[in-house]
């Protein structure tokens, strides 16, 4: 089997990658000469994974996948959430939005945060959608090195490093990407 994941963001490819079986070949955006922006102008995670998934399908006819991710932070009423990449601008500087969002609960005693993502499969003229969360608290300052995006300021539940801490395989054995994908590959593994 052949699909496309339709990301260009390759700390994500590197991720999804690694939680495939062999059996499917995963094709990126590039491989399938897309070089575009490709849009993602829902104001729900969920929309924005169909719009992608559904855009990679109309205009390129592979069957594809395509997932969106937010941090929802409780005491920010669910923010900066469809909105994370782009929360200190549309520059997608996870930097910058690592410190708006640390200066923004500089004055909360309330932490709790949960990553939530949503793929949508488009296979065979059908759509599913997998969901995976992983719930966690804002840690007060940055720590670790791997990761990406808000991994830095992220502590899973249960666990006392950072996402930026621990390695790829605990990342995606906790996280909510890993979570998503794994309903990915045991759908794809029922077909």
């Amino acid at each position: 089997m052949q699909l496309v994941f339709a990301t260009n963001n390759l700390n994500k490819l590197k991720e999804v990658q690694s939680l495939i079986p062999k059996s499917i070949t995963l094709l990126s955006l590039e491989d399938i000469g897309c070089f575009e922006d490709v849009p993602e102008t829902q104001d729900t995670i969920e929309g924005n994974a169909v719009q992608k998934a559904t855009y990679i399908k109309k205009h390129y006819g592979y069957d594809c996948f395509a997932d969106d991710t937010g941090l929802e932070v409780d005491a920010l009423n669910g923010a900066p959430g469809v909105y994370s990449a782009r929360y200190a601008g549309e520059q997608r500087n996870s930097e910058d939005n690592i410190q708006k969002l640390l200066e923004n609960l500089k004055y909360s005693a309330d932490r709790k945060a949960q990553f939530k993502t949503v793929i949508a499969l488009e296979l065979h003229g059908f759509q599913h959608q997998f969901t995976g969360i992983c719930k966690g608290e804002i840690t007060k300052s940055k720590s670790g090195e791997k990761g990406f995006g808000y991994d830095p300021i992220f502590k899973a539940e249960g666990h006392s490093q950072t996402f930026a801490e621990i390695s790829l395989e605990e990342k995606n054995r906790i996280g909510h990407r890993g979570k998503a994908v794994h309903q990915l590959v045991n759908f794809l593994n029922t077909i």
